[in-house]
C-alpha cells in the first residue's frame, strides 16, 4: 500500500500512564498511586458525579454540539466575558490542535518554551510547521528578552503558566510585555492556565480580564485539573469573538459528550470542593516540600502549581531509574526525560493527600538515602 503523506511525529509522552503500568508490571491499576499526573487529590465534586447519574437518560440523544449551557456557566464565572468568548472542547488538548490546525498556514513558524508541555510543539509539527524553541534559563524561568527576539516573524506563541513540568510561574507584567509586543507584531498568543487556578490569588494573576484589551490572546482552561473530571475530558478557551467564532467553525461536531457537559457545570456550581482542594494542596505542598528537601539527593525547586518538579542526578539513578525502582512500591511518578531541553535526571510528583505523601517520602528515602 502506498502511503501519501508522512508526517514525522512521535507520541508525546505523558503521565496518568497507569493502564499501561498496570499491563506491564501485574499491579492492579487501582493499586497504584500515581503521582506522575497532576490532578485534584480529592477527585471530582459529589454534585459532578450525581449530575451524571441525573443524567444518564440523555445517552441516546446527540448532545449539543456548541456546548451552549456550559458555555454559559464559564462565562457568568468571569467579568466582561459572554458566551461568544468562549469554546469548548474534548479536553484541553483538543483545543490546542484545534488552535494550530485553525491558525497556522503555510510558512508559518511557532514558538515554544523549552521544557514546557510537548503537545505544543507535536500540534505545530502535526501542521507540517515549524517550531522555534525559547529556552528557559538554568533556573527554569521565563527571559522575557528571549521571547521578545524569538517572536519576530512568528505566527503564534504558545505559553504556560505555571509551566509544566518546573511548576514555575511567570510574573503578569512579564507576561503583559510579552502579549502586548505580540500584539505589536502581528502574533497570536496562546496562553495555557490549565494549573493557574492551583494559585494563590489567580483571578488576580489570570489574563482572561484582558481578552478585550488584546485581540490576539487565547487563554486554556481545564476541567481535567482542579476539577478532577479527568476522564471526562473537558477543556475550554477564552478569547475575542472573532478567535473563538475561527476555532468554533474548525472543532469537529459533537466533540464533548452530554455527561461531561452537565458534570462540568456542576463542578463550577461546587466552591466548597473548590475551595476545599485548595486548602488541601496549600497545606499538603508545603508538607512535601519539607520532607523531599530533607533527601540531600535531590535539587528541589521551588512550586507555583499543585507539583514538584526535582533534579535527581545526585541520588546516581536516572529518573527512568527511580520511576522503575518507585513502582515497586506501587507508586508512579513522571520521568521528565521526553521534555524537550532536559536530560535524564529531572522528574515531577504531583501533590496528593497526607497519606499518599507519606508513602512517598517513604519510598523515596528508602531508594535514595540507601544508595546516595
Amino acid at each position: 500500500m502506498k502511503i501519501l503523506k508522512k508526517l514525522d511525529l512521535k507520541p508525546c509522552v505523558h503521565g496518568g500512564e497507569v493502564w499501561e503500568i498496570s499491563k506491564k508490571t501485574g499491579l492492579r491499576r487501582e493499586d497504584i498511586i500515581d503521582f506522575s499526573s497532576s490532578v485534584n487529590p480529592l477527585g471530582p465534586s459529589q454534585k459532578a458525579l450525581e449530575a451524571i447519574k441525573d443524567s444518564l437518560s440523555q445517552i441516546p440523544v446527540y448532545p449539543d454540539s456548541n456546548s451552549t449551557l456550559l458555555r454559559k456557566a464559564i462565562a457568568s464565572r468571569y467579568e466582561g466575558v459572554t458566551e461568544d468568548n468562549v469554546v469548548v472542547g474534548n479536553g484541553s488538548t483538543e483545543l490546542i490542535y484545534l488552535f494550530a490546525e485553525a491558525f497556522l498556514e503555510d510558512g508559518d513558524v511557532a514558538v515554544v518554551p523549552a521544557p514546557t508541555f510537548g503537545e505544543y510543539e507535536r500540534a505545530v509539527r502535526r501542521m507540517g510547521k515549524a517550531v522555534n524553541h525559547v529556552y528557559l534559563n538554568e533556573d527554569f524561568h521565563v527571559e522575557v528578552d528571549a521571547f521578545l527576539h524569538e517572536m519576530a516573524g512568528a505566527k503564534v506563541l504558545f505559553f504556560c503558566n505555571p509551566n509544566n513540568p518546573a511548576s514555575l510561574l511567570t510574573p503578569k507584567d512579564d507576561l503583559i510585555a510579552i502579549v502586548e509586543r505580540a500584539l505589536e507584531q502581528g502574533v497570536l498568543v496562546f496562553l495555557d492556565e490549565d494549573f493557574l487556578e492551583f494559585v494563590e490569588g489567580e483571578k488576580h494573576l489570570s489574563l482572561i480580564g484582558k481578552i478585550a484589551e488584546y485581540p490576539n490572546l487565547f487563554v486554556l482552561r481545564s476541567f481535567t485539573k482542579i476539577y478532577g473530571l479527568t476522564g471526562l475530558r473537558v477543556g475550554y478557551g477564552i478569547a475575542s469573538k472573532e478567535i473563538i467564532q475561527t476555532l468554533t467553525n474548525a472543532k469537529t461536531p459533537w466533540n464533548v459528550n452530554c455527561l461531561a457537559q452537565v458534570a462540568a457545570i456542576a463542578a463550577l456550581d461546587d466552591e466548597e470542593h473548590l475551595e476545599k482542594t485548595r486548602e488541601l494542596v496549600r497545606n499538603e505542598k508545603a508538607f512535601l516540600m519539607d520532607g523531599l528537601r530533607r533527601i540531600a539527593a535531590f535539587k528541589v525547586y521551588p512550586a507555583d502549581a499543585n507539583f514538584i518538579f526535582m533534579d535527581v542526578r545526585k541520588s546516581g539513578f536516572t529518573a527512568a531509574q527511580l520511576k522503575s525502582k518507585l513502582l515497586n512500591f506501587g507508586l508512579l511518578i513522571r520521568d521528565c526525560s521526553s521534555f524537550h531541553g532536559l536530560d535524564e535526571y529531572y522528574v515531577r510528583v504531583a501533590v496528593k493527600t497526607r497519606r499518599e505523601n507519606e508513602r512517598l517520602l517513604e519510598a523515596f528515602k528508602k531508594t535514595v538515602e540507601d544508595y546516595a
